[in-house]
């Protein structure tokens, strides 16, 4: 099986669900970049350096899965954000994981968050209420400090694309241990309800995008459209496979 590629200098990992176990032991910057996130890469230089630096890059964008099967026939998993949010809750429950943080983009979500974790994960979870960061400049020493304290073995960053890869970069490089930092951005939000109705089915046929335009058209419609622009992208440069 390809094992992985190289894409503008980002090494995307291609996994199995049976891999997920032994990477959840491994610690690390893992980032799940959408479709509009890679569209951006030539103009977002903070954005592509977060994942060029990631220990794990997985391809959670079926579009990008669409585009290397068509434009380069390179043939890959998608594991998205979403699929890998509800095989680390398992985990969470089987190993009984205690020092967690998560990272929420508002005072209602992680209130709706906090209930989910205890209802269905029966685990301890630490919460931060993020600032809304300049992305060109993301620096949070309240977080620094909050992380030095507690110290927690898994960093769940809920944020927005094209923010919470740039956050993640951010804390990899100024905390003084190695955490394991997730950004599954909207993802814990499918399983809660708190956005689109995302399913195993919607997922599986690549059209998570459809369904959250189809929840809130006023702001996904454009922010997928803005994707094609990756097909450009993806179709001028070389790629690297390794097996």
């Amino acid at each position: 099986m390809l094992k992985k590629i190289s894409f503008l200098n980002i090494t995307f990992n291609n996994v199995e669900v049976s891999d997920i176990e032994k990477i959840l032991k491994k610690r690390g910057l893992f980032l799940f970049p959408s479709g509009p996130g890679l569209s951006d890469l030539n103009t977002n230089p903070k954005y592509h350096q977060a994942l060029i630096n990631a220990d794990q890059v997985f391809f959670d964008s079926g579009y990008f899965v669409l585009l290397l099967k068509v434009l380069k026939n390179i043939k890959v998993n998608k594991f998205s954000g979403y699929k890998f949010t509800k095989i680390l809750f398992k985990y969470f429950k089987k190993k009984s994981i205690k020092k967690t943080l998560f990272i929420d983009p508002s005072k209602k979500l992680s209130t709706s968050y906090k209930k989910f974790i205890k209802k269905h994960l029966n685990i301890k979870s630490s919460h931060y209420i993020a600032p809304v960061y300049n992305q060109k400049k993301i620096i949070d020493k309240t977080l620094l400090k909050k992380i030095s304290i507690l110290k927690p073995r898994y960093i769940i960053i809920n944020l927005g694309g094209g923010v919470q890869e740039i956050l993640g970069f951010y804390l990899k490089k100024n905390l003084k241990y190695k955490p394991t930092i997730i950004c599954t951005g909207g993802a814990i939000a499918f399983l809660t309800g708190d956005q689109a109705p995302i399913n195993d089915f919607y997922d599986k046929v690549y059209i998570g995008w459809l369904i959250r335009i189809l929840s809130k058209p006023n702001i996904f419609f454009y922010r997928y459209l803005k994707a094609f622009k990756l097909l450009l992208i993806v179709f001028q440069n070389k790629i690297k496979t390794y097996n």
